[in-house]
Parts: C-alpha cells; structure tokens; sequence
C-alpha cells in the first residue's frame, strides 16, 4: 500500500469514527444517560433530601411476639448490629428509623431510606433482615417512591403560590412527630388535562401555607413503582396543627378524586435509630 493510500485510509477510519460518535450523541438513550447527574462519592443529608430523583423507601415493620422471649443482652445488643449496618451503608442511603409501637396497632417502627439508586436501598433493607431485630420482625407495608421537580405549583406555572411556598419557613420547636401518608388519585383525576389539574393543585395548595412554619412536608411520587400515586411525609411538633392542616384539605375539590388516603396512616416518633432499637428491647 502507497503511502498516500495508506493516508487515505487513516482518514477514512477518523472519519467513521467522528460519524458514530456523533450518532451515539444524538441517540435519546446516550443522550438521557449523558444528563443523568452522577451520583456524589457520599450521602449528604441537607443534599438528598432537596434534591428530585432520589429514591424513598418507607417499610413498616412489626414485632414478633417472640421478640420478648429473646435474651434481654441479645436485644440490648441488637442496637449496636443496626448501627454498625447503618455506618456499613451512609456512602450509599441516608436511613432514617422511628417509633410507631405505643402509637400504632400494625407496626412498632418503621425506616425511610434515601438513596440516589434503588438496589442501594433493597441491599440494605434485605441485610437489615439478618439482623437480630430483623429476624424477629415482619413487614406490615412497605411504600417506595421517588422525588421530582413541582409539577404544579412551579414558578411559571404557579408564580404567586410558588413565592408563598419558597417563603414558608419552619419556624416551630424541633419536630418530635412523623406523619405518613398514601395517596391515590382514580382515573378522572389522571385524565384531567394539566391546565384543569393546575386549578386544581392551586386550591388544594392555598389553605396549606399558613401551616407551613408549624409542618414540615416531603412528597414522593409512586405511580408505577408502588400502589399507590404518592407518599406524603410530614414531620411536626405540633399536632393539632397538622390536624387542622388535615381538615383544610379534606374540604377542597380535589380531595373527591382520592381512591386511597392513609390506609394506613403511619403516626412515630422521631429518635436516632439507636435509641430506637433501644426503646424496642426494653
């Protein structure tokens, strides 16, 4: 081969190389992967809990009745197991344990785990199930979901209700109380064109802002993931107040196109997950 064709062809392979990289950018799928955020080195409280795409799984568990007959340094023990598996997973989910056993019937505790990957929070939940704890406790519910961006009630859609909602602040004693709630819309709700859910959405959010500094919420999405459309999570100190903030929406329109509100409804406490576990082996 002459050295021109020997050029010719070096060309011609640059150029075939140029063509398919720039069809592989202009694929939807290598383009949507390109977007994708990349998921930081270390889970950060304040970071994952602001931002959309992380996964929230909720599962509610309940004690055996055999849990009692364990030794009681065997259940004292089990708090040390939880958090060393807690520390053994913080780079991959951000775990959250409360106390529902004194409040609830179904359930004695229950986790929300954050985490930007769905199997991260599925490893850690299937290894929580070897623990001591975990071998002596079942799975009453369990809701998965994840966070995105306002829908409804965003700057261009919503301006004057998106200021009034990125104005609230909190402002009560640290929250003592968590609320969780499903929520299901039925179909006339879903084939609602966006303009007539906006309406909808700016009524059921006007009558919440005054709760605002008294309740903190959180809104997963779970159409698809889960049986139900959404999880709704609160925390508060002061519970008449989310009872009031309740009532003000029970009373709105959009409230007739539930199927599913609660059932159940998951009232805790809020502790480290250490004392926690502790509670639970006195």
């Amino acid at each position: 081969m002459t050295n021109m064709s020997i050029r010719s062809f070096k060309l011609s392979l640059a150029a075939t190389a140029i063509g398919a990289a720039i069809a592989m950018a202009s694929s939807p799928v290598v383009a949507q992967q390109a977007m994708q955020p990349m998921q930081p080195m270390k889970i950060e409280r304040g970071t994952i809990l602001t931002q959309p795409g992380v996964f929230g799984v909720f599962t509610m568990f309940k004690l055996r009745p055999d849990w009692s007959k364990v030794p009681a340094m065997e259940r004292k023990s089990a708090a040390e197991e939880v958090k060393k598996l807690i520390e053994k997973h913080k780079d991959n989910v951000l775990v959250d344990l409360y106390l529902t056993r004194g409040l609830e019937t179904n359930s004695d505790f229950f986790f929300r785990i954050n985490a930007y990957d769905l199997a991260k929070a599925q490893t850690f939940m299937r290894e929580f199930r070897s623990t001591t704890v975990g071998k002596n406790a079942d799975v009453f519910e369990t809701l998965v979901g994840v966070t995105k961006p306002l829908n409804y009630i965003s700057k261009d859609k919503s301006p004057g209700l998106n200021a009034g909602l990125s104005s609230a602040t909190y402002s009560g004693p640290a929250p003592r109380y968590v609320i969780v709630i499903p929520v299901k819309k039925n179909a006339e709700w879903w084939n609602m064109s966006p303009e007539e859910r906006l309406k909808e959405m700016e009524v059921h959010t006007t009558p919440t802002l005054a709760y605002l500094v008294n309740v903190k919420r959180k809104l997963y999405h779970s159409t698809g993931l889960d049986d139900t459309d959404f999880i709704t999570y609160f925390e508060t100190d002061d519970l008449t107040a989310f009872n009031n903030l309740a009532l003000s929406l029970a009373q709105v329109k959009e409230n007739k196109f539930h199927v599913r509100w609660g059932s159940p409804t998951t009232l805790g406490t809020i502790h480290s997950p250490e004392d926690v576990i502790k509670a639970l082996a006195e």
